[in-house]
């Protein structure tokens, strides 16, 4: 599978580091053939718990879970990889290459959702971090053994993923949306797919996620738009076209995300974007600066996400044209969080299938 990086960038939390200089390798196709099919290696991460707790004013969830570490969808700009770095590992290729799974996340998840403290009156969301719908989770059905629990338990759930994968899984939130416990949003950078093929190459084509927009709709769960990033200079002048699309498909909302540089996915991301885009470095990096007063990045509440400045007002009224343009503008529905059982009967629940 082709990588979104190359690039093996020092862990910000260790003392010493190993540089290794291979310029004179730089032009040698057949050396960086073999580099771009490093093997995915996979590890079995035993935390004792699965639901994450989030208290950042800027995202519109508290509780999210992660069934895997580290993802092989490869996207060049993703704001997730310096978590890597608290495993002792890198944000560049063991990002990608090094996943960690949650083998016992249903049971966690079970165990979480039987706690007295817990009241099921606030949503969970699939997922915070990596997503959820990557390809190793066609063969360990993690996330399916999660949503089975909350299933159960009548849980209310929202997903956000780039991989049409979600489709496998509307048995389970087909009759979870029509108890209005399940939304699911899908994730479209552009429908330019040479630019998805090299910028996030392990998701799903712009295509195949418009379609899984369609069959999601279809069977009657509420599905969203994120246009996200948004990165100016490169897709930004897609956000019509997109929200144009989705909504054709049958979504109901859209929302979007400035791109995010944070830390050490900023080396990760310019190393992409000169490796496939070299004239167009200096446009993007410009307008991005133009959003983020001058910098490439801020860590400010209510700016990170959206930025500041002519740029983002820019890109923001664009946004909201089309977005109430094409019938995306609506709040989506409150989930009904009287449905929750912390203690559901046995005879309701359904057998989870782990055949891959």
């Amino acid at each position: 599978m082709r990588r979104g990086s190359n690039l093996n960038p020092p862990n910000r939390f260790e003392a010493t580091r190993l540089d290794v200089c291979l310029d004179q390798l730089a032009d040698d196709d057949e050396w960086l053939d073999v580099q771009s099919r490093r093997p995915v290696e996979y590890f079995d991460d035993r935390s004792g718990s699965i639901v994450s707790e989030n208290r950042s004013p800027d995202i519109p969830f508290r509780y999210s879970v992660n069934p895997y570490r580290g993802c092989l969808h490869g996207c060049s700009y993703c704001y997730a990889r310096n978590t890597h770095e608290y495993l002792g590992l890198n944000a560049g290729e063991d990002f990608e290459t090094r996943i960690m799974v949650k083998q016992n996340a249903p049971e966690l998840l079970r165990q979480f959702l039987r706690r007295k403290a817990w009241k099921g009156d606030e949503w969970i969301s699939f997922s915070g971090v990596t997503d959820c719908y990557q390809p190793v989770e066609r063969r360990m059905e993690l996330t399916r053994g999660c949503l089975q629990v909350c299933h159960e338990h009548s849980q209310s759930v929202g997903i956000i993923t780039k991989n049409r994968m979600v489709c496998r899984d509307i048995d389970l939130l087909g009759p979870m949306a029509a108890r209005k416990t399940a939304r699911v949003w899908l994730s479209v950078t552009s429908l330019d797919r040479n630019l998805t093929g090299v910028m996030e190459p392990g998701t799903t084509r712009p295509e195949g996620r418009l379609r899984a927009i369609r069959e999601l709709s279809e069977a009657g769960i509420p599905c969203g738009v994120m246009v996200a990033p948004v990165i100016p200079g490169l897709n930004d002048h897609e956000i019509p076209s997109i929200l144009k699309a989705a909504s054709e498909a049958g979504a109901r909302h859209a929302g979007y995300i400035l791109l995010r540089l944070p830390m050490t996915v900023r080396p990760v991301f310019e190393e992409w974007l000169q490796k496939h885009f070299p004239d167009r470095v200096a446009k993007v990096t410009g307008r991005l600066r133009q959003s983020r007063e001058g910098e490439m990045n801020t860590k400010e509440f209510h700016k990170r996400m959206k930025g500041s400045g002519e740029m983002a007002d820019q890109i923001a009224k664009m946004f909201a044209t089309f977005r109430t343009r094409y019938g995306l503008d609506s709040k989506p529905e409150g989930a009904d969080y009287s449905q929750f059982r912390s203690r559901p009967d046995d005879g309701r629940q359904m057998q989870i299938s782990f055949d891959g």
